[in-house]
C-alpha cells in the first residue's frame, strides 16, 4: 500500500524533498502544504529582483501548477498547519479561515525561519521592511516605486543586510549600514572583515559599527541608536538575523537542541521516527567538532532532502554534519568562508593558529590581475585544517572551494603545498595562493 507523505512547508527544504521523494518512490501519495502564496522560489535571488539585476520577476518562481504536475504533489498553498497529534498521526489546517484535517504515515517538517523583529517603539511603520518571502520582496518594491525613496538604512552587517545594501546602492539609494559587532559578516575575522568595511567607505556608503537600532521616531523616519544618534532615513531594511519556526513541532512534543532548532539524527528524524524536520528549523552538527549549530543556507537544506529520500526508500545515507561554506558579493568584493575562525574556535576552546596571505587572483604580469586575502585556521600541533575566509575582488570562489575540500577530505596544511590546482596566467601563478599560504603555514607550524 502506498505511503501517505506529508510535508509542511515549501522552498528549499519541503520543495526538494517532495521532488526527491518522487524520484526513489513512484507510488507516494504526497502532499505540500505551504502557509504562503508560493511553494518553491529562489529566496537568494530576491535582492538582485530589487535591485534590478534579475529583471523578470517569475524567474524566481517555480509555477505551482507546473511543480504539482510534474512531481504529481498535491499541493495546498495558502494554508498552515496549525498542530500535529502524534497519537492518532494527524494534522489540522487551516485555510481561509476553515479548519481541515488528515492523516500521514511520514510528516516531514520543513517550515523554515523567520526574521527577527526587534522589540523597540515606533517599528510599526509603513518604511520597515524585513525580506524573507516573495510578499516581502513584493512591499519592497512597490514602496521604491512609488515613494522614491533617496535613503536607505540597513540594520545588520550579515548576508541579507549586505545583500540589500548592495542592490538598493545600484538603484542609486544613499546607504547607510549598521551592526551592533565590532564589524561586519561575523563568519570571518574582524580583520578580514576590515577589508569589506574599507571597500564600502570607499563607495560613499556610511558604516556604524558598535551600534543599534533603539526606536524610531517620526513614522519611521527617523531612526535613534543605542548611542543616542539619530539618522534620517526614507526606507529601513531590518536583517538582524532569523529564528527557526519550532513553535509546530515545540506544541508537538517534538525535542529541540541546544540552539533552540529542532532536534534531530544522522537521518533527520525527530525524537517521533515517522516524523522527519530539515531546513533552516532544524539543529545540525559542525562537520569538525560535532557540536550543534544552526546553518540556514541552501545546500544543507538539499542534502537534508537526499538524507530523507534515501531514508524512506530504505537506502539510509547519514547525514555527516556541515562546514557552513558560504560566499557573498559586497560591490566589486567577493567574500567566503567555510569551517570555522577564531571566534568559532575560541567557543569551542579549540587551541589553534591562523595564517594570512594578500595575493594576487592570477599571474601579476598579466592583465586585470586583482588582490586576493586567504586566512586559515588549523590545530597547533597536526596543522589540520579547521577553517577559512577568503575575501577579493576576483577568484574567491574556487579558492574558497579547494580549501572546504580539504577541510572535508581532512588534510593539513602541509597538503595545501602539494595540491596540484592548474596553472596559466590567466588563472593563477605557477604556485596558485593556496600552495602559497600552505608553505607559508608550514613554516609557521615548524
Amino acid at each position: 500500500m502506498p505511503q501517505k507523505i506529508v510535508i509542511v512547508g515549501g522552498v528549499g527544504g519541503g520543495a526538494t524533498v517532495a521532488s526527491q521523494i518522487r524520484r526513489t518512490d513512484k507510488d507516494a501519495e504526497i502532499f505540500l502544504f505551504e502557509k504562503c502564496g508560493y511553494i518553491s522560489f529562489a529566496n537568494c535571488g530576491m535582492p538582485y529582483h530589487i535591485g534590478g539585476t534579475v529583471e523578470k520577476r517569475d524567474t524566481l518562481l517555480y509555477p505551482v501548477e507546473k511543480f504539482a504536475e510534474k512531481y504529481n504533489v498535491n499541493v495546498h498553498i495558502d494554508t498552515e498547519v496549525m498542530s500535529i497529534n502524534r497519537r492518532h498521526k494527524t494534522i489540522q489546517y487551516k485555510r481561509n479561515g476553515t479548519s481541515n484535517e488528515t492523516s500521514y504515515d511520514k510528516l516531514i517538517l520543513s517550515p523554515g525561519a523567520s526574521p527577527i523583529v526587534p522589540n523597540v517603539e515606533g517599528i510599526d511603520n509603513s518604511r520597515t521592511f524585513t525580506l524573507r518571502t516573495i510578499e516581502d520582496m513584493d512591499r519592497i518594491n512597490e514602496f521604491i516605486s512609488s515613494s522614491h525613496p533617496e535613503k536607505t538604512t540597513i540594520i545588520g552587517g550579515g548576508f541579507i543586510g549586505l545583500e540589500m545594501l548592495e542592490n538598493l546602492h545600484a538603484l542609486k539609494l544613499n546607504c547607510t549600514i549598521i551592526d551592533r559587532s565590532p564589524h561586519l559578516i561575523k563568519s570571518v575575522d574582524g580583520d578580514m572583515a576590515e577589508i569589506v568595511e574599507d571597500h564600502l567607505k570607499e563607495k560613499n556608503i556610511e558604516v556604524l559599527l558598535n551600534d543599534g537600532l533603539a526606536a524610531f521616531e517620526n513614522d519611521g523616519k527617523t531612526l535613534v541608536l543605542n548611542s543616542g544618534k539619530k539618522i534620517n532615513t526614507d526606507m529601513t531594511i531590518l536583517a538582524v538575523g532569523i529564528k527557526p519556526n519550532t513553535k509546530l513541532a515545540a506544541e508537538a512534543s517534538l525535542e529541540l537542541g541546544n540552539s533552540g532548532a529542532i532536534a534531530v539524527n544522522e537521518f533527520m528524524q525527530t525524537n517521533d521516527p515517522d516524523i522527519y524536520a530539515l531546513g533552516d528549523a532544524v539543529e545540525v552538527r559542525d562537520f569538525l567538532t560535532g557540536s550543534p549549530k544552526k546553518i540556514a543556507l541552501a545546500w544543507p537544506a538539499h542534502r537534508q532532502a537526499y538524507i530523507i529520500s534515501s531514508h524512506l526508500s530504505n537506502n539510509p545515507v547519514p547525514y555527516q554534519g556541515n562546514l557552513g561554506s558560504s560566499i557573498l558579493k559586497v560591490l566589486d568584493l567577493t567574500v567566503a568562508a567555510t569551517g570555522h575562525n577564531s571566534a568559532t574556535l575560541e567557543e569551542e576552546g579549540r587551541i589553534f593558529k591562523h595564517t594570512k596571505l594578500s595575493a594576487y587572483s592570477h599571474a601579476a604580469y598579466y592583465p586585470d590581475s586583482k588582490k586576493l586575502w586567504i586566512k586559515i585556521f588549523y590545530n597547533g600541533d597536526t596543522g589540520l585544517l579547521y577553517g577559512a575566509n577568503v575575501v577579493g575582488y576576483e577568484g574567491v570562489d574556487k579558492r574558497m572551494a579547494v580549501l572546504a575540500t580539504a577541510i572535508k577530505g581532512r588534510l593539513t596544511v602541509n597538503n595545501l603545498s602539494e595540491l596540484e590546482l592548474g596553472y596559466s596566467p590567466v588563472y593563477s601563478s605557477s604556485k596558485d595562493p593556496i600552495n602559497i599560504i600552505g608553505y607559508k603555514a608550514q613554516e609557521e607550524l615548524n
